[in-house]
């Protein structure tokens, strides 16, 4: 019986004499490519060359060495009586090891004057087709692929008189594949930033763009940072200004967003984003004389469209939270919308167009450096999303679940009546949850969430801060506010916090205060009790939806108290009978939707 052959073609020549040498010693006869063998024949181990099994040289400054049937034939044959035969016709013998790794093609681009053709001259072609080729063929063939495995594979090779087991030539093969796939995505990466990144000059794109780089991650310390694709091109493209990684969670989740709740109700649809949750999210439903004077829109010039109403109701719907937001449109923006926009603090827009109006609006906006994106409204992500968190991959299916009229059939409280109006407002706060950091309780009333409680740990905390934001909504449509004596020059900004100071009831003293009354020709005397509970009294018929069940009945009382009338939450809490009689008890719709929606 001959001996075992073990190839060995290697770059990082770490333990490599210690594993040449006992493989010698145990019997198995060595082959050895270029400066592998060198090293190995200049320890006094024996070695054979490569070529002497293929009758070839190495050719063309050392690209070609192991591409030859001799050495892939060797590895790639099964122990099946037609390969065996193969071999035999073609006087080659089998391989039972390779001992190979790479070219150091990560270290190289990282040096600063790395060029392309020093790039290219470090793709292993060879080591990546031996590596493959005996990971494939690993029910027979030992691949070691990195050093660190020598000892535990010679200590099983001499154990096993030559046969180290199944197990371990799989848990190597597995360590091989991965390697090959890491390299290909470090080259992959490299030359997607030589010839498809958005930076380069137009004669220096090879093709489509699918790569960004971003100034920094999620602050300014995280560098180096990018947004990419991995096949195919970037769906969205930047018409002014410049996103950072930030800006680009908002704007995708936004859009998600407003893309399917346009889809939902065949209406416009807008968001207002910040850290990657909504503000508020609205339909284009027209606005009331109230509603303009409320929301800030009440001296535009420009006609009001469903898109700009859209967007006033989702931006009004927690000023204080919008500020700096990242706006997500549905259909194209028109002028309207930008005019509104261009009057807000805010960080950047996406939408999948612009009218050439709107677009010059927004391009002025922060001197010209307002983040401006443009997305393909035709794109679809992968069905599978992958995520990396203290460098573990996370993968899951995408959340695709429909939410529409359907999800609301499901009601289980003695009061069924559901009209459009307010299914409309229950598909508009189920579809903020979607894309709500979780845990998160919506309510929407006239097609736009006024209260979005998101991120708290506990069900209950969720609904009193949703609630304690839709009662202050409500309070900025108590005559007192809309007629608050502002000064001449005030921003929109003071105005707006001046507004939540005064319907929030806050203390002031001092500094503060006097600020605060430094915004208005005469000072307002403050909402009374009274004032405040009749107001509050007269907001009714508001929908509320939770992204999971509610554990404990107190959710629903708290509901109610900031006029809920419909509820739609998941069943599945050993409370839920003690729910539906509370809702009972307020005469309160209530549908068990069948989807949780939590989202991080």
């Amino acid at each position: 019986m001959s001996a075992p052959i073990a190839l060995l073609s290697v770059y990082d020549k770490t333990n490599l004499l210690e594993l040449a040498s006992g493989l010698h010693s145990a019997g198995v006869r060595l082959l050895g490519s270029g400066g592998t063998a060198k090293k190995i024949r200049e320890a006094g181990i024996p070695i054979e060359d490569v070529s002497d099994i293929t009758k070839a040289p190495e050719m063309l400054g050392g690209r070609v060495k192991t591409l030859h049937p001799a050495v892939h034939g060797g590895i790639l044959a099964r122990s099946i009586p037609s390969d065996e035969a193969d071999l035999k016709a073609q006087n080659i013998s089998p391989i039972s090891i390779l001992v190979c790794n790479l070219y150091p093609f990560t270290e190289t681009i990282s040096k600063p004057d790395c060029t392309v053709a020093d790039a290219v001259e470090e793709i292993d072609i060879g080591g990546v087709t031996l590596l493959r080729a005996a990971a494939k063929n690993h029910e027979r063939v030992s691949v070691l692929s990195d050093p660190s495995d020598y000892n535990e594979f010679l200590a099983a090779w001499k154990q096993g008189n030559g046969n180290v087991g199944q197990a371990l030539r799989s848990k190597l093969a597995l360590k091989a594949f991965e390697m090959t796939a890491k390299y290909d995505e470090a080259i992959s990466g490299y030359f997607r930033e030589q010839y498809a990144s958005a930076d380069l000059p137009q004669e220096k794109l090879a093709g489509p763009v699918q790569r960004m780089a971003l100034r920094y991650g999620a602050n300014p310390h995280q560098k180096p940072a990018q947004a990419f694709v991995t096949e195919g091109e970037l769906p969205f493209k930047v018409l002014c200004g410049s996103p950072g990684y930030i800006n680009l969670l908002d704007a995708l989740n936004s859009y998600a967003l407003v893309k399917e709740l346009s889809e939902a109700l065949d209406l416009p649809a807008a968001a207002s984003f910040k850290h990657v949750s909504p503000a508020g999210v609205a339909v284009g439903l027209e606005l009331n004389e109230v509603e303009k004077q409320v929301y800030g829109v009440d001296d535009l010039k420009e006609p009001l469209t469903a898109l700009a109403c859209a967007y006033a109701r989702a931006r009004g719907a927690d000023r204080m939270s919008s500020f700096g937001d990242f706006i997500a449109l549905s259909h194209p923006c028109d002028l309207a919308t930008a005019r509104i926009i261009s009057r807000e603090v805010s960080d950047g827009i996406i939408a999948p167009g612009y009218a050439p109006d709107a677009l010059e609006v927004l391009s002025k906006k922060k001197a010209g450096k307002y983040c401006v994106l443009q997305i393909n409204p035709a794109y679809k992500p992968a069905e599978i999303e992958t995520r990396q968190v203290y460098g573990i991959s996370l993968q899951q299916r995408r959340n695709d679940a429909k939410i529409d009229a359907s999800l609301f059939s499901n009601i289980v409280t003695k009061r069924k009546e559901l009209n459009g109006q307010a299914l409309t407002d229950l598909i508009v706060a189920t579809l903020a949850l979607k894309y709500t950091q979780s845990n998160s309780v919506a309510y929407a009333y006239r097609g736009a969430t006024i209260g979005i409680g998101a991120g708290q740990q506990s069900r209950i905390h969720c609904t009193r801060l949703a609630g304690t934001k839709a009662d202050l909504w409500w309070l900025r449509h108590h005559p007192r506010v809309l007629a608050l004596p502002f000064k001449k020059g005030v921003k929109r900004a003071e105005k707006a916090n001046a507004i939540d100071l005064f319907v929030a009831g806050e203390p002031l003293e001092g500094s503060e205060k006097a600020q605060w009354e430094a915004l208005f020709e005469e000072v307002p005397a403050p909402l009374t009790p009274e004032e405040r509970a009749a107001h509050l009294r007269q907001l009714d018929d508001v929908a509320c939806s939770s992204d999971a069940f509610f554990p404990f009945p107190d959710n629903v009382h708290r509901a109610r108290r900031s006029g809920v009338r419909y509820l739609a939450a998941p069943s599945g809490s050993v409370m839920d009978a003690e729910c539906i009689k509370a809702a009972d008890e307020h005469g309160m719709v209530f549908a068990h939707t069948s989807v949780r929606l939590f989202h991080h």
